[in-house]
């Protein structure tokens, strides 16, 4: 079962005591996007502040967490994770980066072609390396040596960015990730069967990618117009709650 909630993410997540294996979060990036009900340009000091509640929040609720974040914000993100790492025991963390050469050209300066992934991951959380290992160079020219398995990738994701003319993108949304960017994170910290969090549900990737792996998934979204889409690709059926909307789907 899948479930998709209207709610703001903090609002909901400290007043559930429910637990995932897996979270995956692409919060705003405070670049004064044109989201819906989201104001996405606060005071650098408050959106900061936002990034630690967010992560402290999630590292309580998940096994592993993925955070997907605008490269900007990468040494208050450190500073953040390192004040996290000194006073949270059992907790790891590993940078990663996606990459993409179809970047924000820039004329004065190097454009940005890439987006730090931040893994943050309890010492007993499950790694599933076998489960996205994908052809090595060897197989892929022949070489008797080849591990016939593959090989497991390294922490440079490389995935394209979701721009207009992709199948994958959703128009009505001003941002959305690549489907195989989350999958790979998916299927390398969560075993089938088991649960994955998604607090910033956009135009549903999340949800697309559990329902092809068999992981139940779990929906956050604050903009009800962007909940009523989801609602409209999925099929996803209204569930009897008083105090907020939710839906429901297999």
């Amino acid at each position: 079962m899948h479930t998709l909630i209207n709610a703001d993410c903090l609002d909901y997540l400290n007043g559930d005591s429910q637990t995932w294996t897996t979270i995956f979060a692409d919060p705003p990036d405070n670049i004064g996007l044109g989201y819906q009900t989201y104001k996405d340009k606060l005071p650098d000091e408050q959106y900061v502040d936002l990034l630690g509640r967010w992560l402290d929040c999630f590292v309580q609720k998940a096994k592993t967490v993925w955070f997907s974040y605008n490269a900007r914000w990468s040494f208050e993100v450190g500073r953040i994770v390192a004040d996290m790492l000194t006073r949270t025991r059992g907790l790891e963390a590993k940078p990663c980066v996606q990459t993409f050469t179809f970047g924000q050209h820039c004329h004065h300066d190097l454009g940005n072609n890439h987006r730090p992934l931040l893994r943050l991951r309890r010492q007993d959380a499950p790694l599933r390396p076998d489960a996205i290992r994908v052809p090595s160079w060897r197989q892929e020219n022949g070489d008797r040596r080849a591990d016939p398995r593959g090989r497991v990738p390294g922490d440079v994701f490389d995935f394209t960015r979701v721009v207009g003319n992709s199948k994958q993108r959703r128009p009505w949304h001003p941002t959305q990730l690549n489907e195989g960017l989350v999958e790979r994170c998916v299927r390398f910290t969560t075993p089938k069967g088991e649960t994955v969090l998604d607090p910033f549900a956009g135009t549903g990737t999340t949800l697309r990618v559990c329902r092809r792996l068999g992981n139940p998934c779990t929906l956050i979204e604050i903009d009800k117009d962007y909940c009523g889409e989801m609602v409209k690709e999925h099929g996803m059926v209204r569930s009897e709650y008083i105090h907020r909307a939710v839906w429901e789907c297999q």
